[in-house]
């Protein structure tokens, strides 16, 4: 629940979903759930002479079972709350 609850908190922001298949795609985050599936907004494709069919999609909902990495932005990073809530969820409180 620690990265559910810390997504939650990006919504609005823009990230950067890599997928299994090497698809990279950035959008703003319009949701999550528990599952880290992830809906997407105002979405572009990164490398776009690979993925030239994609450049029509403007939303997507992606299935948490195929993320590979999720990039944040610099600033939406809060180190120490983390940090807390790692120890937190470590001693099982």
């Amino acid at each position: 629940m620690l990265f559910f609850s810390y997504f939650k908190d990006l919504v609005g922001r823009e990230v950067t979903v890599e997928l299994k298949n090497d698809l990279a795609i950035r959008g703003t985050l319009h949701s999550v759930d528990q599952y880290l599936n992830i809906k997407l907004e105002n979405t572009r494709v990164v490398d776009q002479d690979k993925y030239p069919h994609m450049l029509s999609v403007r939303n997507c909902f992606i299935r948490g079972s195929v993320v590979r990495y999720v990039q944040l932005p610099p600033d939406g990073v809060d180190v120490e709350l983390l940090h807390d809530a790692t120890r937190r969820e470590a001693r099982g409180g």
